[in-house]
């Protein structure tokens, strides 16, 4: 085992960092962590709509979550042309970058031949477009950027100089949509679905399901943030909510199982990826000084789903204890999974981004559904057997090193 920890350690970890810092991953990350509070927003109104379930006059608020969720494939693809230009510290022509990657959306998405306002084009289900469209704006612009047709010497205001620099990639970026979706007529919108679909209909399996809960404790694991894995797990979690939402409108049933609201609010990341709610509470009750005061530091920010102060006091590049993060990332989606296939516990069909509520009140939300608690209780129950034999293990090895210092 350590011989294959020091290999991770020397072979692994550095090209994921490196990965981690590449500034096309930094942009998708950093512009799907910038959409969050507009899906808060969702999540909100999520929980203000169960009130209406004991008070009838209370008023229909989904219109706010169609004008913030509802938007942010406009959203996604305005900021990675912005936020690319800008770390490429090409500052000067970030907003209109921006505002370029948002008429190439529309070009995409034929706006002038969408009949009525059509919220599945915006939200989620476009994001997958939006981000192909953002990036190839970022694309041209960048280069774009580098080039002026004026001396840096030149006595034309800075501001009108972006203006003319800008004309070409502006042109070159809509141009090209224009001509693949007009002239040569192809349906770029569900062409680029298409390549995604696999992924997203893979992504809603056991085997897809587990790949990336494994992945997220893994890397974890060895102190790399599961933040690595947003941009690509966010718009598959995304999908599968809004397509249950609109199942369930439709008077249809919820059918997706991996969404953000199965995993971090529902049953398997109890006290944060990885379930370390149950670790931290041993800690707590630990014999040993050092393993007392990390569980005590790491408790109430456990609690609220946030395991970084434990993750990295103990887990993290620790033999003893990823083992039985990994399990967790196992066994408890698994569980999980079969549960809500069976139809047995409610599946989630409504928005709650909100990771930072605690369990199980935001098991309650997601579910609406006694059985959803029992089977919160049971996935509890397991973290702490699976948790339990590697602890104390390594709080031995703790209470050793302590008497032989003293």
């Amino acid at each position: 085992m350590q011989k294959f920890i020091d290999w991770m350690e020397v072979h692994f970890a550095p090209p994921m960092n490196k990965i981690n810092r590449n500034v096309w991953v930094l942009t998708l990350k950093d512009s799907i962590m910038q959409v969050l509070p507009m899906i808060l927003v969702g999540s909100l109104v999520t929980v203000l709509s169960i009130l209406k379930n004991f008070l009838p006059w209370f008023p229909n608020l989904s219109t706010l979550s169609s004008y913030t969720m509802g938007l942010i494939s406009i959203f996604i693809a305005f900021l990675i042309p912005f936020n690319y230009m800008e770390k490429k510290k090409i500052n000067k022509m970030r907003l209109i970058a921006g505002m370029s990657g948002i008429a190439l959306f529309m070009i995409i998405v034929k706006l002038q031949e969408i009949p009525v306002l059509q919220f599945k084009y915006f939200g989620a289900g476009g994001m997958f477009v939006a981000i192909i469209a953002g990036i190839y704006v970022a694309f041209v612009m960048g280069i774009a950027g580098k080039y002026s047709f004026f001396k840096q010497d030149s006595a034309i205001p800075d501001f009108v100089r972006v203006w003319f620099d800008a004309i070409i990639p502006i042109l070159v970026v809509t141009a090209t949509g224009w001509l693949a979706v007009y002239i040569l007529k192809l349906d770029l919108y569900q062409i680029l679905i298409n390549i995604f679909m696999p992924i997203t209909a893979f992504a809603q399996t056991l085997p897809g399901f587990l790949l990336i809960t494994f992945l997220g404790v893994f890397l974890y694991s060895m102190g790399i943030s599961g933040w690595v894995l947003f941009p690509i797990t966010k718009p598959i979690f995304l999908a599968g909510i809004t397509a249950n939402m609109a199942a369930v409108a439709a008077g249809g049933v919820a059918k997706n199982i991996v969404t953000a609201e199965v995993l971090y609010s529902g049953w398997v990341a109890i006290g944060g990826i990885g379930a370390t709610l149950p670790l931290v509470i041993m800690l707590v009750r630990s014999k040993s000084r050092r393993l007392k005061a990390l569980g005590s530091a790491s408790l109430i920010p456990g609690i609220f789903n946030i395991n970084e102060p434990v993750i990295f006091g103990a887990v993290a590049w620790n033999p003893i204890l990823m083992v039985p993060l990994w399990l967790q990332g196992i066994i408890l989606p698994l569980i999980t999974y079969v549960v809500l296939s069976m139809g047995a516990v409610n599946i989630p069909a409504a928005v709650f981004d909100m990771w930072y509520c605690p369990f199980p009140i935001s098991t309650w939300i997601v579910s609406q559904d006694l059985n959803g608690l029992i089977l919160l209780a049971v996935v509890a129950t397991v973290s702490t057997l699976i948790w339990y034999p590697f602890f104390k293990m390594y709080e031995k090895q703790q209470v050793a090193a302590e008497a032989a210092s003293v």
